[in-house]
C-alpha cells in the first residue's frame, strides 16, 4: 500500500503526446462487438470536465495528484484529491451506468460494524469522495445464507430482497473463492416469454487459492461483459448455471466477455513488503488494497481499492465499469476466504 516511486516522469510534459498517441483509446480494450463507430470520438468529449484532451486524462491527474504530493505535503495528509463533480439525478440509473470515459469517479467505503451481530454482518456504505458525500449504495451480508450472498441497495436503511430499493447482488461459491455479481432481475425460474426480465450477470470474481498458506498477495481475475460500439455494457443473461460468466470464462467462450486482473504488488525490500503506487488514495498496507487492470495496458487503472483507515477504503473506478460492479467486487474483497489468504 505503500506509494512506490516510479514517477520519474513527472516533470517531463513532452512525454504526454507520445504517451496518448501510444494509448489512443482505453475503451478499444474493452470492446466485444464491431469496429467503433467514427462519431466515438464527438461523443468523448462531451464532458467538457478538464482542459486535457480525453486521452490524457487519467495521466495527467494522476501526476497531478503527484505533483500535488510533493508542493503541499503537510495538507496532503488530511485532503485526497476529491472526486470530480459528478451529478447524481437517477442513483438507480447512475450506479449501473458505466464510469464516463476519461473521468475516475472517486468513492468512498465505510464499515460499520456498531449494533448487534454487525460485527459478523457489518453494513458497507458507499458515497462519492467529495464535498457533498453523496450516498451511492449500501450492501449486507444475509444472514442464514449457506454461501456468502451480500445484498447491494440504494437506501442505506432498506437492505431487504423485496425491498424496492434492491439494485443487486453478490454471491460465493461454497469455497468462498468465486464471485458473481447479479442485478436486480428476476431468477431465470421465473423468467418471462421473451427473457427481457431475467437478470444480467453484471461481474465475476475469482480469488486464487494459496494451497501452501502462502501468506503473499492475493491474485485475483475479474470477468466483465465486454461492452458494445456505443459503449454500453453487452447483456449476459445466462439461462442456467451453465451459460454464466463464470463458465464462459472457465471453458475459454470469451465471446463478449473481458478478463481483467490485478496489478501485482513489487516487492519492497526497504519497507519488507510488496507495494503498489495508488497515487495518495490508499494510505494503510493491507491485503485487501487492489488495483484491477487489462492485461493489454496495465497503465490503465480499471478500478482501484485500499485502506485509509480501519474502517474506511477509497474505491476508485473507471470506464467501463459501473459503481455497482465496483462496489461489489470490493465487496468480495471482505469476505473471509479461508483458502487464499
Amino acid at each position: 500500500a505503500a506509494t512506490s516511486s516510479d514517477e520519474e516522469d513527472d516533470s517531463d510534459s513532452s512525454t504526454k503526446p507520445i504517451r496518448s498517441e501510444k494509448k489512443k483509446n482505453p475503451a478499444s480494450l474493452f470492446q466485444t462487438g464491431g469496429d467503433p463507430p467514427k462519431e466515438k470520438k464527438s461523443k468523448k468529449k462531451v464532458p467538457p470536465k478538464g482542459a486535457e484532451s480525453e486521452e490524457e486524462t487519467p495521466e495527467t491527474q494522476q501526476k497531478n495528484s503527484n505533483k500535488k504530493g510533493k508542493a503541499k505535503k503537510s495538507k496532503k495528509k488530511e485532503e485526497r484529491p476529491p472526486s470530480p463533480v459528478i451529478e447524481v439525478d437517477n442513483l438507480e440509473e447512475f450506479v449501473l451506468q458505466p464510469a464516463p470515459q476519461g473521468v475516475t469517479i472517486k468513492c468512498r467505503v465505510t464499515r460499520d460494524k456498531r449494533g448487534m451481530d454487525r460485527g459478523l454482518y457489518p453494513t458497507y456504505y458507499l458515497h462519492l469522495d467529495n464535498d457533498k458525500k453523496v450516498f451511492l449504495l449500501a450492501g449486507r451480508k444475509r444472514k442464514k445464507s449457506k454461501t456468502s450472498n451480500y445484498l447491494i441497495s440504494i437506501d442505506p436503511t432498506d437492505l431487504s430482497r423485496g425491498g424496492e430499493n434492491f439494485i443487486g447482488k453478490l454471491r460465493s461459491n461454497l469455497m468462498g473463492t468465486r464471485f458473481t455479481v447479479f442485478d436486480n432481475g428476476a431468477n431465470p425460474d421465473r423468467a418471462n416469454a421473451d427473457w427481457s426480465n431475467v437478470r444480467q450477470e453484471l461481474s465475476a470474481v475469482v480469488y486464487e487459492t494459496n494451497v501452501l498458506g502462502f501468506k503473499g498477495p492475493r491474485k485475483m481475475t475479474v470477468i466483465i461483459p465486454g461492452m458494445n460500439a456505443d459503449c454500453e455494457r453487452v447483456p449476459i443473461r445466462p439461462r442456467n448455471d451453465n451459460d454464466g460468466l463464470l463458465m464462459r470464462w472457465q471453458n475459454r467462450n470469451m465471446d463478449n466477455v473481458i478478463e481483467l486482473h490485478n496489478k501485482a504488488p513489487v516487492w519492497n525490500d526497504e519497507t519488507q513488503s510488496y507495494v503498489l503506487n495508488f497515487h495518495g488514495r490508499v494510505t494503510h498496507a493491507s491485503v485487501k488494497n487492489f488495483q484491477i487492470v487489462h492485461s493489454s495496458d496495465p497503465d490503465y487503472i480499471v478500478m482501484q481499492f485500499g485502506r485509509v483507515a480501519d474502517d474506511a477504503f477509497t474505491m476508485d473506478y473507471n470506464y467501463p465499469l459501473c459503481a455497482v460492479q465496483a462496489f461489489a467486487i470490493a465487496l468480495s474483497s471482505f469476505d473471509g476466504k479461508l483458502a487464499c489468504e
